[in-house]
């Protein structure tokens, strides 16, 4: 019984840590850098995208964001000023079909941290 309750107990609390949406905090499409706006446009259009890792899958591996399947996610490059590579801003939508994600964040430090930006 204490194997059982110790196994369960286990999964429990990573389940626990797993993430939820509403856990994120929101951020209004409005109140994002133009240039991040600009992209989300690009997403809902279905591009053209400036960079060629743009639509990638994202794989979630710094699980700040909820669990999905592998594939769920993809990541589109926000530009930045003055930047000489792709920088640090990105915004990550999960759901099919692409243009029409479930749900997507913005991060403005490369994963370190999400925002879910709220539906228009």
């Amino acid at each position: 019984m204490a194997l059982a309750l110790a196994v369960c107990s286990g999964a429990g609390e990573s389940w626990a840590r797993a993430p939820q949406a509403e856990a994120l905090p929101a951020v209004a499409i409005g109140d994002l850098p133009p240039e991040a706006r600009t992209t989300y446009e690009l997403i809902r259009a279905g591009g053209p995208f400036p960079y060629q890792k743009d639509g990638t899958v994202f794989l979630n591996r710094e699980r700040l964001l909820p669990p999905k399947a592998r594939g769920y996610y993809r990541e589109y490059t926000v530009r930045t000023p003055r930047a000489r590579n792709r920088g640090a801003r990105r915004i990550v939508c999960g759901g099919q079909p692409p243009t029409a994600p479930e749900a997507c964040y913005y991060t403005g430090d490369h994963y370190a941290s999400f925002a879910r930006i709220a539906a228009p």
